[in-house]
């Protein structure tokens, strides 16, 4: 995805999950001067335009052959919101392993845990 898909400065990122039921989503970034998001952050709008609400492995990998790259801090922060059992893909050549995303961020806010009642 990242070879093929990849090109110029506004897709560097590109990034897989899959879901519960054995489904794989693809996403790219979508990069912007003011910012914009991650292809992490694409690829839990692309799943739930795709209906799966329910991913279990995610990893990203850079363009010109950068290997696997970690997620970034918002990332960290934004997927265990969505998915608090992910698993994410980490480490480079013979270190590749996976690992929990909330151990990538350790006492991370949560939150659904800091919304008010309705009641």
């Amino acid at each position: 995805m990242a070879r093929t898909r990849c090109r110029g400065d506004n897709h560097t990122m590109a990034a897989a999950a899959r879901a519960r039921d054995g489904r794989i989503v693809t996403a790219v970034n979508a990069y912007h001067f003011t910012g914009g998001p991650c292809a992490e952050l694409v690829l839990v709008g692309a799943a739930a335009a795709r209906g799966a609400y329910d991913l279990d492995t995610i990893v990203a990998v850079g363009d010109r052959d950068r290997g696997v790259v970690p997620p970034c801090g918002r990332c960290r922060q934004v997927l265990p919101d969505y998915f608090p059992a992910l698993k994410v893909v980490v480490g480079a050549d013979d270190r590749i392993r996976t690992v929990l995303i909330t151990d990538l961020l350790p006492e991370s806010y949560v939150r659904a845990d800091h919304q008010l009642g309705t009641g």
